[in-house]
């Protein structure tokens, strides 16, 4: 069964995260922490994840961090899901032993999975970077603009 995961929520969040906060400097894990309240010590497993993947790019020194590897409205949902998700798997404990359950359920179950990640495959991070927007969500660089002379 398909599950939202702390790992694929936490993996989600710091890719919109660095999207939506994006700016000339690559954005450092710390600020993600900071910002989403994702625990360190999952954030640099998902982030690793996600560089390996080609979703997002490292870059290290004193201002490292990280950046998109590709354009936010080229990176979907249903990849990062891919990448950091573990489909939870039960082999076969879960299964019905009735012919019910093997020819009308669990196939419903697949099919409904299928369609789930058909839907995710088609939300991009643009997508969600424009729902941030219009639920006006002020990125890091606004916030901390200083209007002050």
């Amino acid at each position: 069964m398909l599950l939202l995961t702390k790992k694929m929520r936490f993996a989600l969040e710091a890719v919109v995260d660095i999207a939506y906060n994006a700016r000339p400097e690559p954005v450092q894990s710390r600020e993600i922490t900071k910002r989403q309240g994702i625990p360190q010590r999952y954030l640099e497993q998902v982030m690793q994840q996600l560089v390996h993947a080609n979703i997002l790019k490292g870059v290290r020194g004193p201002r490292g961090g990280y950046t998109l590897a590709r354009e936010r409205r080229r990176i979907t949902v249903g990849e990062i899901i891919r990448v950091v998700g573990e489909v939870e798997e039960d082999n076969g404990a879960g299964e019905s032993q009735s012919q019910l359950g093997a020819a009308v359920i669990s196939p419903l179950w697949e099919e409904m999975q299928t369609e789930m990640m058909r839907r995710f495959d088609n939300v991009t991070i643009e997508d969600l970077c424009r729902r941030a927007d219009a639920s006006r969500i002020q990125p890091e660089q606004q916030r901390q603009a200083d209007f002050t002379i």
